[in-house]
């Protein structure tokens, strides 16, 4: 019998520029999941490097993998330094309307 292995997928492999970084944190915004938006930011300070993102967002290693811990619940501000120390901005735009 053959036997079929299977790979754990791991976003981090295709976090590689910053277009397809920005496109990915896009996606978990537009979710409005903001357990999904920590998530894919934890991917990316994960892609980029957690000793690297935490210094650039001037916070401890220890500090920012509580932070990126799942449940946690950081402040906005946290939030906007670790998407700066990623090279991400937020942007807002009016919501296309949708027909009911």
């Amino acid at each position: 019998m053959n036997r079929i292995e299977i790979s754990r997928f791991d976003a981090t492999d295709y976090l590689d520029s910053e277009e397809m970084i920005a496109e990915y944190i896009s996606a978990a915004l537009e979710s409005g999941d903001a357990s999904l938006l920590m998530a894919a930011i934890a991917d990316v300070a994960k892609a980029r490097g957690i000793a690297r993102v935490a210094s650039d967002a001037n916070l401890g290693r220890e500090s920012l993998y509580k932070t990126l811990a799942p449940g946690a619940k950081p402040k906005l501000e946290t939030v906007i330094r670790l998407l700066h120390a990623l090279g991400v901005r937020l942007t807002a735009v009016p919501q296309s309307h949708v027909p009911a």
